[in-house]
């Protein structure tokens, strides 16, 4: 018998996500300066079903919004440095750690600028930090100085493992991901969300109240997650939930 032949659909299209990356300057080690990107953060933009692409800072708003031409969503990655308080009106206190002023001035017009699209925005760890503060909120410049009753959020253990429980709240974005109630997360952060910006929820909270998790009403999608699950696709899939929905709204954004 003669069977007629089977179409398989088309993989869904994979939507183009810019990756802010690091910046290390010159020094011994290093006669020129370099950008710099963890692995996990394009491995995961992969997994999920987009394509990753690195996007060089500028001052230049013209190019900012160049970018945003050429992709579907921005993922605003972390790093060993601290927002200056001055972008959400304070003057530095004790515990501030270095600043890094060229990556946060074109994270910051990167962000601002995707948001005016309601273009999705993903924020890990000072990403999710950034988030806030471009939205209106403010933060605590060191936890253990201003949050004394908090845990250790710095874990010294493997990234890749857990380090603490939060509590992800019912109905919202982070939900849909990775579902509601208790999930483990890693926590290399020494600040933290302070005074939540202007529509701004906390979508998660650790046990000592350090809010974890944040995400706008008033986008599509902008969320901002203070943990970084790319670390912990294998050992934890269920935040691979979070890459996934960022890049399905991606997907959606230029449909």
């Amino acid at each position: 018998m003669n069977y007629p032949p089977r179409h398989h659909g088309l993989p869904p299209r994979r939507p183009n996500i810019g990756i802010s990356p690091d910046w290390t300057g010159v020094g011994p080690e290093n006669p020129f300066a370099r950008y710099e990107l963890k692995v996990t953060y394009a491995e995961a933009v992969l997994r999920a079903g987009g394509l990753p692409f690195v996007l060089p800072y500028t001052d230049d708003l013209t190019c900012v919004e160049a970018y945003l031409d050429r992709v579907s969503g921005v993922l605003i990655t972390g790093g060993a440095f601290d927002i200056p308080p001055e972008a959400y009106g304070e003057t530095v206190r004790e515990g501030m750690g270095p600043l890094k002023e060229g990556r946060t001035a074109f994270e910051t017009a990167l962000m601002r600028a995707a948001l005016k699209r309601n273009m999705p925005v993903l924020g890990v760890c000072g990403g999710m930090q950034l988030l806030n503060v471009v939205l209106g909120g403010t933060l605590y410049q060191d936890i253990g100085r201003e949050v004394p009753e908090a845990r250790e959020h710095e874990q010294k253990h493997d990234r890749t493992q857990p380090q603490h429980p939060v509590e992800v709240k019912d109905s919202t974005l982070l939900a849909e991901a990775v579902g509601k109630g208790q999930l483990m997360v890693n926590s290399t952060h020494h600040q933290a969300v302070n005074k939540l910006g202007a529509q701004v929820v906390a979508s998660a909270t650790s046990p000592d109240g350090v809010v974890e998790a944040i995400e706008s009403s008033a986008h599509v999608f902008a969320v901002g997650v203070q943990w970084h699950p790319e670390y912990m696709l294998n050992n934890l899939p269920v935040h691979g939930g979070i890459y996934k929905v960022f890049i399905h709204k991606a997907r959606d954004y230029r449909r």
